[in-house]
């Protein structure tokens, strides 16, 4: 995971406009079975599927996957990224997951904005969000995001 100013929300206030179209800067990242070790010892998640080879290739995966929450965490790390303490404070994630990320796979969380509406404490955004295979162009996770971006925070990004 990347480092995150949560304190300045800088990605918010660097950002001219968080107007309908706007895209939201991605996060890339190549999946290491390190870390889908990792991600198991610290979730308690001892599925043999992410681990053991050989029950993984007599799957219909055919071979060890990475974890759905590990890759979901490249979706909320990329609206954190953008959106900061605002993300952590009232964001949203509704997703599906249609397909498994792999040892080796490069994936790519990206996003744009798709509405923005005014509410009482500034202005409630809605955005597209996937999770995609850059290497053969499947999509692993396909969803929506909110977020509310307080007033204060609007006076920077108008």
């Amino acid at each position: 995971m990347t480092d995150l100013d949560m304190s300045a929300d800088a990605s918010i206030h660097a950002s001219s406009s968080w107007a309908v179209g706007h895209v939201i800067p991605p996060v890339r990242r190549s999946i290491r079975r390190d870390n889908i070790d990792a991600y198991r010892s610290a979730s308690g998640d001892h599925n043999r599927i992410h681990y053991d080879e050989e029950f993984a290739a007599a799957s219909r995966f055919g071979g060890v996957i990475a974890h759905g929450m590990l890759t979901l965490a490249m979706i909320s790390e990329m609206m954190a990224g953008a959106f900061g303490s605002c993300w952590l404070q009232s964001g949203s994630l509704r997703v599906r997951f249609r397909g498994a990320a792999y040892p080796g796979d490069l994936l790519e969380a990206v996003g744009s904005v798709t509405r923005s509406e005014s509410v009482a404490n500034g202005r409630r955004l809605s955005c597209n969000v996937e999770l995609l295979n850059v290497d053969n162009g499947s999509r692993i996770i396909t969803g929506s995001a909110t977020v509310v971006v307080g007033s204060a925070d609007m006076k920077e990004i108008a």
